[in-house]
């Protein structure tokens, strides 16, 4: 290494160890809330397809279920088509940040989604409809690979859990309130439309404000340090440590150690401006941990998605009204910003490795009870089974971002976490046929089935974690 390059290399280092030691002060929680602003619009969209579907089938737009495993005409077409786009946007659009800039995907992804469900919402007919919620979920699959990213490169080590579970609390404050908007709108067509072409607009419109307010968010220093450009990280970190330091009221503490002895985000470690192919995710040592993802994210979704996106229809389903069945779901997402409020307490104490497992396994168990119960057993078990799933879903984000370096993270992010789509799209499928002919208890033991693998293979493959700077962690054997 020429002695320009160690140069470089110790600054790039020099950088990222100073992020990594700001301490956990009002502008930090700032950058971190304008961020998860955005993705709770995204969240809206995304678990809107649950709420909207009684609204849906009663519209003659679709039916509760499928005839045939394939067909176009069930409820489970619209959920697979959701997931269809959300595939291509992780899989094929993932690299988007990586190349672009974290902040500048941020905006475009959101005024994507935006016009998308503007015009899915205007749809007549089923084809046009299925069409326009796959092109929606792409822009939504752009923009929850990049927030990931984000909060894993901006957010210093010793807060990276509780920051990925306060942002989850933000975010999944848009399950409840698309619960209630369907709550109240779907039964109903105000002014002659369909309630649920209300929702899927309101959600739309919100994101505007939003995409205003992130404008004040910086790009990701690692990614500038990444890519060479170590004047421009200097100059954002700069700015962070002086706000920071000026709401601690005291001198910032001394840059954070690696496990090496060198300061953490090393030259060493991540020589700054080298660009690294995504290949690399598939060679030691990140292939096991690439594989693990792969397998953990087909078999997450079934159980977290095979509930969220289908309580109203399961309830239904139950002999159920579709008006009890939306404020029995009103009442169940209530909860959903609670499980990451109460991981919060504990994110960076237990490993987010075991933190899987053990949600994973609480998911398998509330789900079999469920399917068991009536009136206000249903609820409760809703809850619990929404506060597992919650939680499962802080730890496991938070973990697939932590595993990869920088240079690639996004798209390597996007790789594993399109596994998880790509399953939905045939698990929207399967739900819709085994509530057909195996019925609800039917449908849960399939989650029960898909949770013991996801869990399994986080157990007996993943690394740890916690508390671990990102650069550590990539480099780890």
């Amino acid at each position: 290494m020429t002695r320009s390059a160690a140069d470089a290399g110790g600054r790039a280092g020099e950088i990222l160890a100073r992020l990594d030691r700001l301490p956990a002060t009002r502008r930090v929680w700032q950058l971190l809330l304008m961020l998860s602003l955005g993705g709770a619009f995204e969240y809206y969209d995304l678990f809107l397809m649950g709420y909207i579907g009684p609204g849906l089938v009663r519209s003659g737009m679709f039916t509760s279920g499928s005839a045939s495993l394939f067909g176009i005409t069930g409820l489970g077409a619209f959920v697979a088509a959701t997931f269809g786009g959300l595939f291509i946007g992780t899989l094929v659009f993932g690299f988007l940040a990586d190349r672009f800039g974290r902040r500048t995907v941020f905006t475009w992804s959101l005024l994507w989604y935006t016009a998308s469900s503007v015009a899915m919402a205007l749809q007549t007919t089923t084809r046009g409809l299925l069409i326009w919620r796959a092109i929606t979920g792409i822009g939504v699959g752009i923009e929850l690979v990049t927030i990931d990213t984000y909060i894993a490169e901006l957010m210093p080590r010793h807060i990276r859990g509780r920051a990925f579970a306060l942002n989850q609390v933000v975010q999944f404050t848009a399950v409840p309130s698309v619960a209630f908007v369907a709550w109240m709108l779907v039964p109903r067509a105000p002014l002659g439309i369909d309630g649920w072409r209300w929702v899927v607009l309101i959600g739309s419109a919100a994101a505007v404000v939003v995409w205003v307010i992130r404008r004040a968010v910086p790009e990701s220093p690692r990614w500038l340090v990444a890519h060479g450009r170590l004047d421009d990280a200097e100059t954002i970190v700069d700015a962070l440590e002086s706000r920071v330091s000026a709401e601690w009221g005291a001198t910032l503490p001394k840059p954070l150690r690696s496990l090496s002895g060198e300061p953490a985000g090393s030259g060493a470690k991540t020589p700054s401006g080298r660009s690294v192919s995504l290949t690399q995710i598939f060679r030691p040592p990140h292939l096991s941990r690439t594989a693990m993802l792969m397998v953990f994210n087909a078999a997450q979704t079934i159980g977290y998605y095979g509930f969220a996106s289908w309580v109203p229809t399961l309830l239904v389903s139950s002999g159920i009204t579709t008006t009890a069945s939306l404020g029995y779901s009103f009442a169940i997402a209530l909860a959903a910003p609670v499980g990451p409020l109460l991981v919060a307490r504990f994110a960076d104490r237990m490993d987010r490795k075991w933190q899987i497992v053990c949600s994973a396994g609480a998911i398998a168990v509330f789900g079999l009870l469920f399917a068991r119960q009536s009136g206000i057993g249903l609820i409760a078990l809703g809850v619990l089974l929404t506060c597992a799933n919650n939680w499962m879903s802080v730890a496991f984000h938070a973990y697939q971002s932590e595993l990869f370096p920088t240079s690639v993270r996004a798209s390597a992010v996007g790789f594993v976490y399109s596994w998880s789509r790509f399953s939905a799209i045939f698990t929207s499928l399967v739900i819709g046929y085994l509530l057909t002919h195996a019925g609800v208890n039917g449908v849960f033991v399939f989650i029960a089935a898909a949770m013991a693998v996801a869990g399994g293979s986080v157990a007996l493959f993943g690394p740890p974690t916690t508390g671990l700077a990102l650069e550590d962690i990539s480099a780890a054997r």
